[in-house]
């Protein structure tokens, strides 16, 4: 089991986007560095989607130029496409993701491309990159979506999730995610199904997670990601969002409660728990109807907790 572990925090953009109300711009910068001053160094801070589908992504640009300045923060963005690409490479970022739904009819319902379009759509996407120049280019992965099951399809094979594995990493892309979209996912399957990915395209192109804790499994879910090797999760702060294409996805893993217990368990987040768990208030001031969730923040931090020696 790795002993240090990256958080990604994807609040900012996963969060936001499945809620109505638009954060204010201040209100997201304000939330950013703060997470970076707990120790954070990876945050999803947008999208490069076209506003009129998705207002609360409209200031990411502005947001990519801010999170820049923080010291020590990689910055990631989710692109939708070749075009949602370039616009996140003018704007600088570090990092940037694609969606890749293993299940087709939910790919067309989100991006409007069959599995085929998207490989296509993926090596472009790879080539642009490539032709940047070497201090600017940005790390590209592919989140490979309800990969452990769909709202709309119900099971997905897992011998399809491993041949679209293999055909990303063929059309270019740095390396690839496991994401449980829809909540369905349970710790034997996660475990079998990143085994199979990695034997098919290595150990090395398969390092992150991105997990929902719609069912309660959220956290298990990490724990066997933890004994298969992953070394990067997904969460967001006060468990925010879902996805917006995936009906009855909800519940993105709290990342206060996923550093508590990484820490607990003796593992190396580099986040300050007690610091994470006061960037909360500025959630509750600049969405105040919006639900919090998260059971460390509720039960608060045991006596004698200690963080992982770094």
């Amino acid at each position: 089991m790795t002993q240090t572990i990256l958080i990604s925090e994807v609040g900012p953009r996963d969060g936001l986007q499945s809620i109505n109300m638009v954060m204010p711009t201040e209100a997201k910068k304000a939330w950013i560095k703060a997470e970076v001053e707990a120790g954070v160094s990876e945050i999803e801070v947008g999208s490069f989607v076209p506003p009129k589908l998705l207002p609360q992504m409209a200031d990411t640009a502005e947001i990519v130029a801010y999170a820049k300045t923080l010291p020590g923060l990689d910055v990631v963005a989710l692109i939708p496409n070749l075009k949602g690409a370039e616009r996140a490479i003018a704007a600088g970022v570090d990092k940037m993701s694609i969606p890749f739904s293993m299940s087709e009819t939910h790919s067309i319902k989100n991006v409007r491309k069959d599995h085929a379009a998207m490989v296509s759509e993926i090596r472009a996407i790879a080539e642009l990159v490539a032709a940047q120049p070497k201090a600017s280019r940005p790390h590209f992965e592919v989140g490979l979506s309800t990969a452990f099951g769909c709202t709309i399809e119900g099971p997905v094979a897992e011998d399809q999730v491993v041949r679209l594995a293999e055909a990303t990493i063929e059309a270019g892309a740095a390396e690839v995610g496991l994401s449980d979209t829809t909540g369905y996912a349970n710790p034997q399957q996660v475990r079998r199904l990143v085994r199979k990915v990695k034997a098919a395209i290595g150990d090395a192109l398969l390092n992150t997670l991105h997990l929902h804790n719609t069912r309660g499994l959220g956290l298990a879910n990490v724990v066997a990601g933890l004994e298969e090797g992953i070394s990067t999760f997904d969460a967001s702060l006060c468990g925010l969002g879902g996805c917006p294409f995936a009906p009855g996805a909800s519940g993105n893993i709290v990342t206060e409660d996923l550093v508590f217990m990484l820490e607990a368990m003796g593992l190396e987040t580099g986040i300050d728990v007690e610091k994470l768990l006061q960037v909360r208030e500025i959630l509750r001031q600049a969405l105040p109807d919006e639900p919090l969730y998260g059971f460390t923040p509720d039960a608060g931090l045991p006596l004698g907790f200690e963080r992982a020696a770094a």
